[in-house]
């Protein structure tokens, strides 16, 4: 049995965590952290601080804002436990921080935890591969509360197409008089309305045919899903980084 603390325990997204790993058969939801406290509707205890925590954690699913990296970091470090980070946004120096706490503990981050969508990045990559001479776009659309863009997704979308075709470069968004399309840029457009879970459009175009690459979330449980088995996955992990393909693989 995996014992999770879940970070941004009462925002959307650590609801969805606290539901998924109360019905997997290989989680218990022990607890949980938010800096917004308000537990009157929840069954199990929430924190408004790490420090406060004394349950015997196996693994943290932190689904909350960057600013809480180093809370959270600060906590798994000290208790020698994993970290699952769900949170998208981070800074270079954030990531810088990850990297080097990865030495410590063993932490997965994904900025997408679908199974779905991480197939979709082998399905990109192998397109770039076949498509040298197409033009790509990449159109992602979410919820009016989403607060980074373009999303964490869409970023490692164009990541993937660069891997196979590194003389690309990144475009975000076009207005005014920008003169032609460079053949090496990877557009990157960011919608944002209303309650969209999540969708992910990659257009590899040419002068006679278009080809699309979709991925469509209905449900943040999807999510969810996703970070439960990373949290499994990663339990008896001691250190390193780890991604969605590991567990695919099963390595």
């Amino acid at each position: 049995m995996v014992n999770i603390l879940i970070s941004g325990a009462l925002g959307r997204m650590g609801n969805k965590v606290y539901l998924a790993a109360k019905s997997d058969q290989n989680t218990t939801p022990v607890c949980g952290v938010d800096r917004f406290l308000d537990v009157s509707n929840k069954d199990f205890p929430v924190y408004d601080s790490f420090d406060k925590v004394y349950h015997n954690i196996d693994v943290v699913i932190d689904f909350s804002v960057p600013s809480n990296l180093d809370s959270v970091l600060d906590f798994a470090i000290s208790k020698r436990i994993p970290v699952v980070l769900c949170t998208t946004g981070y800074s270079q120096e954030q990531i810088t921080k990850i990297e080097s706490a990865s030495k410590k503990i063993a932490i997965f981050r994904s900025a997408n935890m679908s199974l779905g969508v991480n197939v979709l990045i082998d399905l990109v990559k192998k397109a770039a591969l076949a498509l040298e001479d197409f033009d790509v776009e990449i159109i992602e659309k979410h919820h009016n509360q989403k607060v980074d863009a373009p999303s964490g997704t869409a970023l490692m979308l164009a990541d993937g197409v660069k891997q196979v075709q590194p003389e690309k470069f990144y475009v975000y968004g076009r207005e005014g008089i920008v003169g032609k399309r460079d053949k090496n840029e990877i557009g990157i457009h960011a919608v944002r309305g209303g309650n969209i879970v999540g969708e992910h459009e990659v257009l590899f175009a040419s002068e006679n045919e278009t080809i699309t690459l979709y991925h469509q979330a209905t449900d943040r449980a999807v999510f969810a899903n996703g970070a439960i088995k990373a949290a499994i996955f990663i339990k008896d992990k001691t250190s390193g980084i780890y991604n969605m393909n590991d567990v695919i693989n099963g390595k």
